[in-house]
């Protein structure tokens, strides 16, 4: 963790959340990360958001540092953890940013809770299931339901990188690329793997939601994210004064593969979001 980040952890029922602070203020950002990552994925960004005020990252159950229980991987569920960590940490409201199957929980989370979200940030995210189970992700939901996370631990250190992942693993350095990516691999609850893939590509969508939205909304989508990019759209035609913002070159972790225009989105969202909604 960065110098003067606080990890902190609250017990909420059959689970133990973890999230961790940086800085002070009313109105924090916070940040949910999405499916088999942690807040890790934000590491990189948080001293360059550090004049925002408060910044909130959570770890959501069965990834990072929160427990790994076994169940609860559902929209419902996830959405109160969510609450629960507002609660915990003393948010009233907050602008929040979900990445994501982070953006999928934070777009419910608005819905449920309007009175505590100032400002939404969806990234690289939908309103609607993803075809996420393509043949490959189907063979990878098998081993780990056979094997736990152990195969695709080995395969991490091994399989030649491609896309998106071979060009954060140039900014960052290879090693600690793979490094990271085993660690939140390792963290991961299996039992979040093998429900949660099925479960992203074959839930309810809550497209005809979108017009209840009322809070300002900025849609981040990389330019290269293919799956995304209609759904970015939908988003975009559903919520009402949304704006979109397509980082050239960048695949679906945008704030690494294209780190200063997405600090750009997201310092000018805080900056209008805050100055129409204070």
């Amino acid at each position: 963790m960065a110098a003067g980040a606080r990890l902190r952890r609250v017990a909420l029922g059959d689970v133990t959340l973890a999230y961790e602070e940086h800085g002070t203020g009313e109105r924090p950002l916070v940040l949910v990360h999405g499916f088999t990552g942690s807040r890790d994925d934000f590491a990189d960004v948080t001293g360059a958001l550090a004049d925002l005020g408060r910044l909130v990252l959570v770890d959501q159950r069965g990834h990072g540092d929160s427990s790994n229980p076994g169940t609860g991987y559902t929209f419902a569920q996830l959405v109160a953890d969510l609450l629960g960590v507002f609660d915990a940490a003393a948010i009233a409201r907050a602008d929040l940013l979900g990445h994501s199957l982070g953006g999928m929980v934070a777009l419910r989370f608005a819905l449920a809770h309007p009175e505590r979200v100032a400002s939404l940030i969806l990234m690289d995210t939908g309103a609607r299931p993803i075809p996420l189970l393509g043949e490959a992700f189907a063979r990878a939901v098998a081993s780990v339901r056979k094997h736990g996370m152990s195969r695709l631990l080995l395969a991490s250190g091994t399989t030649p990188l491609a896309g998106e992942e071979l060009q954060m693993a140039r900014l960052e350095g290879e090693e600690r690329y793979r490094a990271r990516a085993r660690a939140k691999l390792a963290a991961l609850d299996p039992a979040a793997f093998v429900t949660l893939a099925p479960y992203l590509a074959g839930h309810a969508p809550v497209s005809e939601r979108l017009g209840e939205i009322r809070c300002p909304v900025t849609v981040i989508v990389g330019a290269e994210d293919v799956p995304f990019l209609a759904l970015a759209d939908e988003l975009v035609a559903g919520i009402p004064g949304a704006t979109l913002v397509r980082i050239a070159g960048a695949g679906h972790s945008p704030q690494k593969s294209g780190r200063d225009a997405w600090l750009a989105a997201v310092r000018g969202h805080v900056a209008r979001a805050r100055a129409s909604t204070a």
